[in-house]
């Protein structure tokens, strides 16, 4: 008989933030120092999440799309530039790109969501300046295929990292590969603010100086700038929230994989009918989006919400099938594999608050539908 007395909720945040004590000792530090642009307390957050990620540099921004556009403007990259990125990502990707003036040039993507490198290739001309990969949904795609094509072709690479902090791949973090790394502290990133946030990590000191500058306006003082920036900085009250959600990362992330293992477990057995992607165990991921697919997939949603399972899909056109996008002169049939996958991909809640009875009960449903 169905228990309709178990919720699977999607939104952790007020779990998360239902103590945030030490948060608030944290800001009423920060509000008795008056320290509120810049300053010592973002400094230290920088410091922090560099020495996380493994990375020489890192420049904290007030959102994770001005983290890639940072980084793109970093590189030189604008107009009569193509950029090559995968078409199942968030808009931000392709938008940055836009943003700068360049061209986002789709390529299809492979069985676990991710960027399909050798269709990646295909796609390269006398005009491709840039990749960016994206470590979609908080796994990898193959980033020492991504490197070797760029080195192929002298390309530059700005990773879109902004679902991977605390992943994995080869050992090393996700945005520490190409030549610059993008990242997000959005609410529903793994690490997050309360509000949104960004980083770019890089190991070239001259893109750090640049960036650093273009940041806060091209200011190399408070009377001169070096050329026309604008304001991308991160807020001081948001960097202690960071600096304060990094401490427990890593245990939380482990609750995440675990649960992603228990879904996979016991969801195996229903395939065909349900999909769940391949994984790489020596590659951990983020499990930013626990995706599986279903040829069923809008009714086995509406089932899963009946019963109490807060699904979605993430998402449900690819970006070549937008607006935008169709005005590219993109149409049905360019990208098979994410056009399919986006008609059956649905994204279970799999964060690290939910009990062992709460992920017994989604996979329950999945197998009653």
């Amino acid at each position: 008989m169905k228990n309709d007395s178990i919720r699977v909720p999607y939104n952790y945040l007020p779990m998360q933030f239902a103590d945030y004590s030490d948060i608030a000792q944290g800001w009423d530090a920060l509000i008795k120092s008056a320290d509120f642009t810049l300053g010592s307390f973002m400094e230290k957050f920088e410091r922090e999440f560099a020495d996380y990620i493994g990375s020489t540099y890192c420049i904290a921004t007030n959102n994770g799309t001005d983290a890639l556009i940072l980084g793109l403007k970093a590189l030189g990259i604008g107009p009569g530039d193509e950029v090559i990125t995968p078409c199942n990502s968030f808009y931000a990707t392709a938008g940055a790109i836009v943003a700068v003036g360049a061209t986002p040039v789709f390529c299809d993507v492979d069985d676990r969501y991710q960027t399909d490198v050798d269709d990646a290739a295909k796609r390269v001309t006398s005009r491709t300046k840039a990749l960016v990969p994206v470590h979609w949904a908080g796994a990898s795609p193959d980033m020492e295929k991504v490197m070797e094509l760029a080195q192929a072709h002298d390309l530059l690479v700005l990773e879109d990292a902004c679902m991977a902090i605390g992943g994995k791949f080869s050992g090393r973090s996700p945005g520490t590969f190409g030549n610059i790394g993008a990242f997000s502290m959005h609410p529903l990133k793994t690490l997050n603010v309360m509000g949104d946030g960004g980083m770019v990590v890089t190991e070239d000191e001259d893109l750090y100086r640049w960036m650093l500058k273009y940041r806060n306006h091209g200011m190399v003082d408070r009377d001169h700038i070096d050329f026309w920036g604008v304001n991308m900085r991160l807020q001081p009250l948001q960097a202690v929230v960071a600096s304060h959600m990094l401490t427990s990362l890593d245990e939380r992330l482990a609750r995440r994989r675990t649960i992603q293992q228990m879904y996979d477990q016991r969801l195996a057995h229903l395939s065909p009918q349900i999909t769940v992607p391949p994984r790489d165990q020596r590659n951990p991921e983020t499990v930013s989006l626990y995706m599986i697919q279903s040829a069923k997939r809008d009714r086995l949603i509406t089932h899963l919400v009946e019963a109490g399972v807060e699904a979605k899909v993430h998402y449900p056109l690819p970006l070549h099938l937008q607006k935008p996008g169709l005005k590219m002169g993109h149409r049905l049939g360019d990208f098979p594999t994410a056009e399919l996958q986006a008609t059956m991909i649905l994204t279970l809640p799999a964060h690290e608050y939910l009990t062992i009875e709460q992920v017994e009960h989604a996979c329950r449903e999945v197998e009653r539908f």
